[in-house]
């Protein structure tokens, strides 16, 4: 859970900024900083870390003051207090996001159904690293075939409400308690890993139809590391992304032999709805449109070819003497 940390002491100021300085808006996370009287000088013997965390404070009247970067993460209640959500080592870069871990585990902790949350981000090939959630669900939360909804659908659909798309995990992984070490913090080491098969999703797994939906649905299998897909499950909600939906539509252009823009994926996110799309004959062959292109070309030239003739024959009737 988070802890509010209050208001600061007399002759010390807090700032909640970003990486480069700046203040951050009420209810935002930022790394806090400490200035006034009370702050130290510095590391004993360890110039090196005096000097990344003690910077030139940009706000303070006194020159040669300085800002103590805590490492702390921090946002400003609405009330004054200051909420701590986590230490800023906590932060990952995915798909080109930085991202703060504590951020994404407090919005989990908001949930109702949730105890206890962990998140990491996991690497799952070269270029592809996601973000897991690892949940001990309170009492009666748990998900299941007897549950009106799954924990992760739940968890995903309130996600999605409060924070964007890029800091909604991609698989949630249900524990009966976090692991934790000798000293009572939270084992990251030893959480498991995310098994290889199709998340709980609100909609039951139907059986792909038909040749073109198996295809579609084998190729996202490949691409999500998944078990199995089935004709209704949406690509996003099997833990797809923006990256591996390039990886995606170029193996599907390359069986189908069809132009396949990505907007696609977005407007048709299930297989059985991109399938019916394709089915339809929507977009035309790679062939078809090589040889549209061809053709098109082949018409500039002879346009061209002609102008350059009807030039050259007005040329041909001009009297001698008429140009100047």
């Amino acid at each position: 859970m988070t802890v509010p940390i209050g208001h600061p002491i007399a002759n010390i100021q807090l700032h909640v900024l970003d990486p480069e300085l700046n203040p951050v808006p009420i209810g935002v996370a930022g790394e806090l900083h400490l200035a006034g009287v009370g702050l130290a000088r510095g590391y004993l013997g360890r110039p090196d870390l005096t000097a990344e965390r003690f910077v030139p404070d940009p706000f303070g009247s006194h020159p040669g003051g300085r800002l103590y970067r805590t490492g702390d993460l921090v946002r400003w209640l609405p009330s004054g207090h200051l909420e701590f959500l986590g230490r800023i080592d906590h932060q990952v870069k995915v798909r080109g996001f930085r991202i703060e871990l504590g951020e994404v585990e407090t919005a989990l902790e908001a949930a109702p159904e949730v105890r206890e949350v962990a998140v990491l981000a996991r690497t799952y090939g070269a270029g592809d690293r996601r973000l897991v959630a690892w949940v001990v669900p309170r009492d009666g939360a748990a998900g299941g075939e007897a549950a009106a909804e799954p924990l992760g659908e739940a968890l995903r659909r309130r996600l999605r409400a409060r924070l964007p798309e890029y800091m909604v995990p991609a698989a949630f992984v249900e524990l009966p308690r976090l692991p934790r070490t000798a000293n009572g913090k939270v084992d990251l080491a030893a959480l498991p890993d995310p098994e290889a098969v199709r998340p709980e999703l609100a909609a039951a797994f139907a059986e792909p139809a038909g040749e073109l939906e198996r295809t579609v649905a084998a190729v996202w299998r490949e691409a999500l590391g998944v078990d199995r897909v089935g004709r209704d499950d949406n690509f996003f909600d099997l833990g797809g992304h923006s990256l591996l939906l390039v990886q995606v539509a170029t193996e599907l252009r390359r069986r189908l032999e069809r132009e396949l823009p990505l907007t696609l994926f977005f407007q048709h996110p299930t297989v059985a709805s991109l399938a019916a799309h394709l089915g339809g004959a929507d977009e035309p062959s790679l062939a078809a449109e090589s040889e549209r292109v061809a053709s098109q070309a082949a018409a500039g030239r002879e346009r061209m070819r002609q102008r350059a003739a009807r030039r050259r024959a007005a040329a041909d009737l001009e009297p001698e003497g008429a140009s100047r």
